[in-house]
């Protein structure tokens, strides 16, 4: 403990983290340097200011990276068509990388010797900032409060600040059961009722969509615009990567779409149910699909399929600065090159179907899919010798009496 005289807390204002600032004073005798992100999370970030000079903190840093989350980290990811396990968007985990970076940083400009967090013992996050941050300063040391403290409960946390004059915002109003993390792309819910996989989620938890049932009865059409991969523009007004997230979970949310209810497997080794709303991201998946469909070639589309699982799992894990995730992306941008042109989709009820799609740089040539008369453009009994030709192995195992 000797050895820390400065740290970077990654800052909330909120009661965990205040607590960590008196606790790693008290504990580590140290300065605390505050970082508090503004990434989409729909919170005023500035009161944290006067929190943390409450609390005796000098150095304060509060950021705006809603664009550079957006540009750097959100639109990579679904360039990749990133899922985990079949359906989560991974709002949450592609957020960390940005997080630690900033960290990194800050603490490479204070001169501070840790980095400290309050992602608990149990989860996913403690991996993904740790990592992040080891792979920026390898000889950085970490605090993790969660691992070391028995402040394990809300009426310890409660207490603590009572006993070290920690003021403590006390909201009125009915106080939310869920455990929230919300940014840019998406808002988390866990705890409460949630941690029975058999019960289904209240209708007053969800935050930013409707529900489907009370959607408008006449559907949005939207046409998005591509470039490289990222979208550039809707119904034809130029936006920005954070201005086009924040645009759709508008839109999209008002349409009942973006609610997912999952239980997914943690890097930790437990299972965890929780409940997402990523309105934005539900559409940008499905169009930029829809935008590849006629772009890219069919084994470039297939080869990205397979590698998209093991680059989704890399994130999920916490390993964004790791060179593999790095070189799997020099490969996901090259595939992107394009990938330009017009997607409309059609929003309604929950639901996001695409139905149109166009590009100048389109693979996708009527005059032979046509089942009309082709002109020649298709030699049809060219079909004959393929077929012959990829039976063959079949025909030679079915001779020798093979079975199925």
């Amino acid at each position: 403990m000797s050895s820390i005289n400065k740290v970077v807390l990654a800052y909330s204002g909120g009661l965990d983290t205040s607590v960590i600032v008196k606790w790693l004073q008290e504990e580590y005798q140290c300065e605390v340097v505050t970082f508090t992100a503004d990434i989409g999370q729909g919170e005023e970030v500035e009161p944290a200011r006067a929190k943390a000079q409450a609390l005796g903190v000098k150095e304060i840093y509060i950021d705006d990276l809603r664009e550079e989350y957006a540009r750097d980290f959100v639109f990579p990811m679904f360039r990749a068509n990133t899922i985990y396990e079949g359906e989560y968007l991974l709002g949450t985990s592609i957020a960390r990388p940005l997080i630690a970076k900033r960290l990194i940083e800050i603490a490479n400009a204070t001169n501070a010797d840790a980095i400290s967090h309050g992602a608990t013992g149990k989860g996913n996050d403690q991996v993904r900032f740790e990592l992040g941050a080891y792979a920026l300063k390898p000889g950085i040391q970490v605090i993790a409060p969660w691992r070391e403290w028995d402040l394990n409960s809300r009426d310890k946390l409660m207490a603590y600040c009572e006993q070290h004059s920690i003021p403590v915002e006390m909201k009125r109003g009915k106080k939310s059961p869920f455990s929230m993390d919300a940014n840019l792309l998406h808002i988390s819910y866990e705890g409460g009722n949630l941690e029975d996989p058999w019960s289904e989620a209240e209708d007053d938890m969800w935050r930013w969509t409707v529900a489907p049932e009370q959607a408008p009865e006449q559907p949005t059409y939207l046409n998005i615009s591509y470039q490289k991969g990222d979208i550039v523009a809707i119904d034809g007004e130029q936006m920005s990567p954070a201005t086009v997230i924040e645009y759709l979970n508008k839109v999209a949310g008002a349409n009942g779409v973006g609610r997912l209810d999952i239980v997914e497997n943690r890097y930790v080794g437990m299972k965890s149910r929780g409940c997402y709303e990523t309105p934005a991201g539900t559409v940008m998946m499905k169009a930029h699909r829809a935008i590849e469909s006629i772009t890219l070639d069919r084994e470039v589309a297939h080869l990205k399929d397979e590698l998209m699982p093991r680059y989704a799992k890399l994130i999920y894990n916490g390993y964004w600065w790791a060179p593999e995730r790095s070189m799997l992306q020099t490969a996901i941008d090259q595939s992107q090159e394009s990938v330009n042109g017009e997607v409309r989709v059609k929003l309604y009820k929950g639901s996001v179907s695409v139905v149109g799609r166009k590009s100048d740089d389109s693979l996708f040539d009527a005059n032979i899919a046509t089942f009309d008369d082709d002109g020649g453009a298709y030699n049809q009994a060219d079909a004959e010798g393929f077929i012959k030709l990829n039976a063959l192995r079949l025909r030679i195992a079915a001779n020798r009496g093979r079975k199925l």
